[in-house]
């Protein structure tokens, strides 16, 4: 079994103005905070989560 992780490309695609507080904090967590910046995330069960609080501001790339 090989030692490489999964990860996941999340590119932010809308602004959390006008958002309930945990979105934009969600957003913190997950290392977006402007438009269109792009974090490469490991695959956890955590992380998918958080993605899909905030599915309606993110992009999953890969």
């Amino acid at each position: 079994m090989s030692d490489a992780k999964l990860t996941v490309r999340v590119k932010q695609i809308a602004s959390p103005i006008g958002r309930k507080p945990g979105q934009r904090e969600t957003l913190i967590g997950l290392g977006l905070n402007k438009i269109n910046r792009v974090r490469e995330l490991e695959d956890t069960p955590a992380v998918r989560g958080m993605i899909r609080k905030v599915a309606h501001l993110v992009k999953v790339e890969g």
